[in-house]
This record gives structure tokens, sequence and C-alpha cells, in this order.
């Protein structure tokens, strides 16, 4: 008989509590049994039931249909039921799936080796309705418990991702700030040295930023901060170039991917582009037009690369740039500045 019958009164098994979907794959070889199980489950109001005689079939259903709970007979043909557990343990990644062993053995060692590969509970069989739902009710708590903390814990991250980002992002410009810099830098040259691929860096400053607080006021030198801001935004077409106000007036480019002459041919347009924008300069000793300057670091990252070698060439460069009477970029891998390019 699937499930015991005793003259002991026993209070009537409760369905389990409406919610979301719970789901059950049966293990038995048992035709009878399995039958039996599966009428159970579906008078507790389980929503969806599986069913497999034997090991392999088991697997499949149980790596395709992923159900809440495993109900699996340790007596089966071929493979046994502490096999199968083993192999639904290795196929989870880190997930979790209550697994209860049925047996018709009564047996500490059975019960000790079931724990061991990988089982939550042990029920005798013949199963006992009331006994069942029991298990079923504790199982569906801690499933229900499981799935709260995942939500929390991906609600959690979530918000602390939006807290990174806040944190990152420079309140003036909207630009990433200098922490985001330091972090998306580091990050690309590690991912350049992997690939195998040219990494440009670019630092700009704008020209005789100074002299334009001093005539406009810090109120126009803000609002010509964020209108920078939005420029370099839109020259940044790729996923990831990023664009950010590493200090005071001054502005950085990370470019991946981005071989020496593309770096220049990118320079070049983004002083043309802010030429076109014409924003205008109160004090300026080049015109009447605001410009910037610009120092260029492009390599392929090796392991002697790092940030700060990175930061000190392009640094390096543009002050090459502002020797050189301002109102360009200026390459050392290239010995070439932007004005030089128009030239050729």
């Amino acid at each position: 008989m699937p499930f015991s019958s005793s003259n002991a009164p026993y209070p009537a098994a409760e369905p389990l509590p409406s919610g979301s979907a719970f789901s059950v794959l049966v293990v038995e070889d048992q035709g009878s049994v399995r039958a039996a199980l599966v009428a159970e489950l579906r008078k507790a109001g389980v929503s969806d039931i599986f069913q497999a005689s034997e090991g392999n079939a088991a697997l499949q259903l149980f790596t395709t249909r992923r159900p809440d709970l495993v109900l699996l007979d340790i007596q089966l043909p071929g493979q046994d039921g502490y096999w199968v557990a083993q192999q639904m343990r290795g196929s989870e990644a880190g997930d979790w799936t209550p697994i209860i062993f049925l047996s018709g053995l009564d047996n500490e060692l059975d019960v000790w080796r079931g724990i061991e590969v990988g089982g939550d509970d042990y029920l005798v069989k013949p199963v006992k309705p009331i006994v069942l739902m029991a298990k079923l009710r504790a199982m569906r708590r801690l499933l229900d418990m499981r799935r709260r903390l995942v939500m929390m814990s991906a609600e959690l991250h979530a918000a602390n991702q939006r807290l990174n980002e806040m944190v990152e992002i420079d309140a003036l410009t909207g630009l990433i700030n200098r922490r985001g810099f330091d972090r998306i830098l580091h990050n690309e040259i590690l991912a350049a040295r992997r690939e195998g691929t040219p990494l440009t860096l670019m630092l700009c400053d704008l020209d005789h930023f100074k002299l334009f607080n001093d005539a406009g006021g810090h109120l126009k030198g803000d609002a010509c901060l964020r209108e920078v801001g939005r420029l370099l935004r839109d020259v940044c077409v790729r996923p990831r170039d990023v664009s950010a106000r590493y200090g005071g007036e001054e502005f950085a480019l990370i470019l991946p991917n981005t071989p020496r002459s593309g770096a220049m041919t990118f320079a070049r347009a983004l002083g043309q582009l802010l030429k076109v924008r014409a924003i205008e300069h109160p004090n300026s000793p080049l015109g009447n037009l605001l410009t910037l300057s610009g120092g260029i670091s492009t390599c392929v990252p090796d392991e002697n690369t790092n940030a700060e070698s990175m930061i000190m060439r392009a640094d390096q460069a543009l002050y090459a740039a502002k020797a050189q009477g301002r109102n360009r970029f200026f390459s050392f891998e290239m010995q070439m500045d932007t004005v030089e390019q128009l030239r050729n």
C-alpha cells in the first residue's frame, strides 16, 4: 500500500496556503505508489506535478522544469536515489531545491546517507497523508522564506548599485567624477591588457578659465562647465567611452579600443564641436570663444601599465599642448598636435 492506514484518528490534512505557484517532482518507480503520491499532492493544491520512474528522466525534468520540491525514492532501477540527488545538487550552481527521500527502509544509516548526499528530509513508506502534508507545508514555508531573502538581496544589490552610481556622478556636470574615473580607468587597463587592444586617455583643460570666472562670475562659470559636460557626453557615442570631470575645469576621456590615429581624429572632432557650440569667453587672450587644450596618451597596456603612468603621460602631453599655444591636443606617441594635423 502506498499510504499507511491506521485506526488512530488523524486530523484532516489541510491544503497548502494559497499564493505563488508550487511545483513538485515525484521520482518513484512503482506506478501505484507514484499515482497515490500525485493524488495526494493534487489534493493538497500543488499546482504543477512532474513524474519520473528512473534517474535519468528525473534529472532531465529537474534541469528543464526546476521544481520547488523533489520527492525522491531511494530504490530506483539503474542508479539509485542517492546518485540522483548528488547529480541534482551538482547541477544547481549555488541554487537550492528541497529533496525529500522516500524509502521502505526505516534505517538510521539510510537517513544519514541521504542527508550526506544533499537530501533535506526523509519519509518512510508507506507515507501517511497527514505527514506528507506537514512536510510539504514546512518545505513551502522554507521556499517562501528563501524567495523573500532572494528578493531582499536583489533589492539591496540594486540599491547599492544606485548608491554607487550616485557617489560616482559629479553633481554639477552630470559626468563621472574622479572616484568613478579612477575605477573605470583601472578596469579598462585590465581589459585592454587582457584583450591586447589599444586604450586612449585624454586629459582636457579649459583655456584661461580663471579669467572666465573673474569676468563672468562663478554662476556663469558653472553654467559653462555644465555645457562642456553636455558636449563631452555627446562625443562619447560608443557604449564604453567615458567622459569624466577630473577636477575644477579639467575633464578626462577614456576611449577603449582607440589607436593613436583614432585618438587624434577624435580630439580634432572634439575641438571642432566646441567651436561650433560657440561658448562665449568674456576675457580670453585667444579670442571671444571658449577653447580647450588636451593631452593624449595611447598604449596597448602591458604588465607595467597602470592608471598612474597613463595619467602622468597624458598630463605631460597636456602641458606640452599649453606650452605650444593652447587650443590644441598633443600626443607624445605621435609627436603631433591637432593644429599640426589640420595643416597636413
